[in-house]
């Protein structure tokens, strides 16, 4: 056991060595490139950030900023950091999950005596997910925060554009009257407005911020107003009216699956009170999952297939509304 603890943290650094160097001389390549006069290229105002703030962002996790844009996950990963308002970065979210994996992979091996090499396995993988289901939680329960707020501040800046406010003006307002998530929101959109970016782009950054379909119908009307004219202040009025309309018909989707739902939660608990039933009243029968490899894969099968459907009965039940 320690000589392949050894070869393998051998391995892990100079595996970890040879990315570092490949970074290296990439790095030269490509700044050799930018010095080379070429064609000026069309680019996304969204998706352009300052060097400066990209280059602080890389100073650490090289290395896990470089895996995660080669698997293009990098960018849905910082929108999703960015929504639940953590300031990980995308290499602190990746680092986070293989530090848990490791400690969860190294956990049972050591509890197992490496005797379950599947289950240690399944071990780290689940606690490698818990980093990314906490921030799904977070931006989650933060976009739910948002939307709370939203109707009232749709009515509060109808009623500032009613008082002779202009548009800006009203956003300026809204951040001082309300409280967070909606006044960090605002006021950032306000920011980025006062500093000279246009304001259809500093909305559609507030839309993937917070990825709402209240928030989209909030910029499209807003940017539509911007182009044809008519009455801001009342097109706000009706849309914050259509938004407590949703909230009330998504209440009564949730109570109406609210059974649906826990159905699915009892089926998919009663295998595993079955399973621990079957160890408090017959162990050497249901040792066979612990003792025998052919159980070991029998059981990875039966939880893997309860998650399925577990997710299968959600799907159905859930109503996106």
């Amino acid at each position: 056991m320690p000589a392949y603890f050894l070869v393998a943290v051998v391995t892990a650094l100079l595996t970890h060595s040879w990315l570092w160097a490949r970074l290296e001389r990439r790095d030269a390549a490509l700044a050799v490139k930018r010095l080379a006069p070429r064609p000026r290229e069309k680019e996304d105002p969204l998706a352009r950030r300052p060097r400066l703030i990209e280059a602080a962002g890389e100073a650490h996790g090289r290395l896990s900023a470089r895996l995660l844009e080669r698997v293009k996950l990098k960018q849905k990963a910082a929108r999703l950091l960015e929504t639940a308002a953590l300031k990980w970065g995308p290499a602190g979210l990746l680092q986070r999950c293989l530090a848990l994996f490791l400690f969860g992979f190294g956990a049972v091996t050591l509890a197992t005596a490496n005797g379950m090499p599947l289950a240690a396995i399944g071990a780290g993988a689940g606690a490698a997910l818990l980093p990314l289901m906490y921030v799904r939680g977070a931006a989650r329960k933060r976009v739910f925060a948002f939307e709370q707020q939203f109707p009232d501040c749709l009515e509060f800046v109808s009623r500032s554009m009613r008082a002779g406010h202009a548009f800006s003006v009203a956003m300026e307002m809204t951040h001082k009257e309300f409280s967070d998530p909606l006044a960090s929101e605002f006021r950032r959109a306000f920011e980025e407005q006062n500093l000279g970016q246009p304001l259809d782009i500093v909305l559609r950054k507030l839309s993937q911020r917070i990825p709402s379909m209240d928030v989209q119908f909030f910029v499209s009307a807003v940017l539509l107003q911007k182009r044809t004219g008519g009455n801001l202040a009342e097109l706000l009025d009706k849309l914050a009216q259509i938004i407590r309309e949703r909230f009330k018909l998504r209440a009564r989707i949730r109570a109406v699956s609210a059974q649906g739902l826990m159905s699915g939660r009892i089926l998919a608990a009663i295998p595993i009170g079955v399973g621990v039933l079957m160890f408090v009243v017959n162990p050497s029968y249901a040792r066979f999952f612990v003792d025998d490899p052919a159980g070991h894969t029998l059981l990875a099968a039966a939880l893997g297939l309860q998650c399925v459907g577990y997710l299968i009965i959600k799907k159905i039940v859930m109503i996106e509304t």
